[in-house]
């Protein structure tokens, strides 16, 4: 692996092309194939970019879906190896994309250390071998996909009849990727769903070779030890190894964010970090088993990363990460935002977030999964969402329905940000007779719903021009709220500069450790959920809260002793983190 990091999911079309952006140079991305009409657009995009013929793959045609996954995922690959073998061929010492490969590296990585020499040599025979054996040690960037594993509608043929089982949104899209040529791996995110874990087993790509090896692997998002074994067992019975825990802050993260029991970030690392052997040792255990049952034997455990992600700032944090935790990457999402580059950001979305201050990034229950969700005041699709209440309109039409699981008022289930559900629901509500604030309550609390199938693919559509005329210009962004400390716009390198310590983005900048605005997520979270059942608190929802509490407590005590720990950082800094913990800590007494 080239580098220390790799660029996490980022929504729907903010990262579907990242890869062909970024692998050439050593940097592993990762791409969402949830969204298939927006995968078909952009194969059509870059077959005729390429001068090549694009051949539609309609909504018409058998297993359309996943179809259209593994050629995209093809066409990427194919595009990302012409890159790679162009890069390979070019001179050394011309400024070009080879040199840039090697600018973009770490100062400890021995690559380039080897470059530095090599531009350093005389010319001759030695330095012709040694150039030789320089371009063939280049590594591209995985181009791995994520599938948010919940999202796994059942889906119909044309004349109304329920398709099996492999045809639901999740294993199609899992077939997908499974069937193309790709030499990566597969992050399944958003908690187990077992129908998709068990297909994992049709596919002869997941199992090792007469080597060992495997031509794709899986990694598992999680945000807590216990989860991520479970998982884990239930994988490994079945003949499947997880290849890497992709370890994520249960709040400070893009997307999605799912609010664990008050488990904060560096107390679950600790925890990695002292089980990691026992655990490994344990899933091979079942794992063996499991393949000799499949007549496949392997005589050694696999090798299991550990990896980290969501709310790192500074290469400070990041190296803390790497060599406290001996974690063996980082990943850096909602940064990349920020740089064109690399990700699909509409200008007018770019100059909001590069402008944003921290009121404008909140958690929000937005999302029609149900789930919390990282929301951004100054969207588009958000002032959109107001002006449609506004105007008596609340609600989004459902055009693509990935989201749709509500069955309330009619037979096939809808989209609950969908303007049909919002119509009905409100309407059942004015119907109970309640009291002028609970109505409104409980009005906003429905139309707060947004619609994500369209707003997360909508920039990636407006910046490469494909957005057709009649189209929904409304854009829905989901950034950390680590983003709020990063202001302007970047380039590749100067962003990955960033994250090795060559130079700092934020050195004007006030701002906590990361583990302290966590922290500071999870006691807001926690006064405002205590503050939304306080009306009908149950003793279930009270000993929630108690366990809520008594996770945050424990954490702080695990951060008084880290502190002298984090030797990285000055005497004064690990002295306004203690000032800081003790400051929360006080707030979390009187909640």
């Amino acid at each position: 692996m080239s580098h220390t990091f790799h660029i996490p999911v980022l929504g729907l079309g903010y990262s579907v092309d990242t890869p062909i952006k970024v692998s050439r140079f050593g940097i592993a991305s990762v791409a969402s194939i949830v969204d298939d009409e927006l995968i078909e657009r952009m194969r059509k995009h870059y077959y005729l970019k390429q001068g090549e013929t694009y051949i539609p793959i309609e909504k018409s045609e058998p297993d359309y879906r996943s179809r259209r996954i593994t050629d995209y995922l093809n066409l990427m690959d194919c595009i990302v190896n012409e890159q790679f073998a162009e890069l390979r061929r070019q001179p050394f010492g011309h400024d070009n994309d080879i040199d840039r490969y090697f600018s973009l590296l770490p100062e400890t990585s021995p690559l380039k250390k080897r470059y530095n020499e090599l531009l350093a040599m005389p010319e001759g025979t030695e330095k012709r071998n040694a150039d030789l054996v320089l371009r063939n040690s280049l590594t591209k960037g995985a181009i791995d996909v994520n599938i948010m594993s919940k999202v796994d509608k059942v889906n119909k043929d044309r004349d109304g009849h329920i398709l099996g089982d492999i045809y639901t949104d999740a294993l199609a899209a899992l077939r997908g990727f499974a069937n193309s040529n790709l030499n990566s791996s597969l992050i399944l995110s958003a908690g187990m769903n077992p129908r998709l874990y068990s297909y994992l087993e049709n596919f002869p790509d997941f199992y090792p070779d007469e080597h060992g090896h495997f031509k794709k692997k899986v990694i598992l998002k999680v945000s807590d030890f216990r989860s991520a074994l479970i998982q884990a067992k239930f994988l490994a019975k079945k003949g499947i190894w997880v290849s890497e825990f992709r370890i994520e802050s249960g709040l400070n993260c893009g997307g999605h964010a799912f609010a664990t029991d008050g488990y904060l970030l560096g107390p679950v690392l600790e925890e990695f970090k002292t089980k990691r052997s026992e655990m490994i040792a344990e899933l091979f255990n079942m794992y063996q088993a499991a393949l000799e049952s499949k007549s496949l034997v392997i005589s050694h455990a696999p090798e299991l990363k550990i990896t980290v992600q969501g709310g790192i700032g500074t290469a400070e944090e990041n190296d803390f990460l790497l060599k406290h935790y001996e974690m063996d990457a980082t990943g850096w999402g909602s940064p990349f935002l920020l740089v064109p580059e690399v990700t699909n950001v509409d200008d007018q979305t770019l100059k909001a977030l590069s402008d944003a201050t921290s009121d404008d990034y909140y958690v929000s229950n937005s999302s029609p999964l149900g789930v919390l969700f990282n929301n951004f005041k100054s969207s588009s699709a958000e002032k959109q969402r107001l002006e449609r209440i506004a105007k008596g309109r609340p609600g989004s039409p459902c055009n693509k329905r990935y989201l749709v699981s509500n069955t309330e008022f009619t037979e096939e289930p809808i989209c609950t940000a969908s303007r049909e559900y919002q119509h009905l629901k409100i309407k059942q509500l004015q119907s109970l007779d309640l009291k002028p604030a609970d109505l409104a309550e409980q009005i906003g609390a429905v139309t707060e719903k947004l619609c994500l199938c369209e707003g997360l693919t909508t920039a990636a559509l407006l910046k490469n021009d494909l957005l057709k005329p009649r189209e929904n210009k409304a854009v829905s962004i989901c950034p950390g709220p680590n983003l709020a400390w990063f202001s302007g716009i970047f380039s590749l390198e100067e962003m990955v500069r960033h994250i090795y310590g060559k130079t700092n983005l934020l050195e004007k900048v006030e701002r906590p450790n990361m583990f302290i605005n966590e922290l500071t997520l999870y006691v807001d979270y926690l006064k405002k959920d205590l503050e939304r059942h306080a009306r009908d608190l149950t003793d279930k929802k009270a000993k929630y809260f108690t366990k809520f509490k008594e996770q945050l407590v424990r954490g702080i005590d695990y951060y008084k002793s880290l502190i002298p720990e984090i030797t990285n950082q000055t005497l004064a800094y690990r002295q306004e983190m203690l000032a800081q913990l003790q400051a929360i800590e006080m707030q979390l007494a009187e909640v």
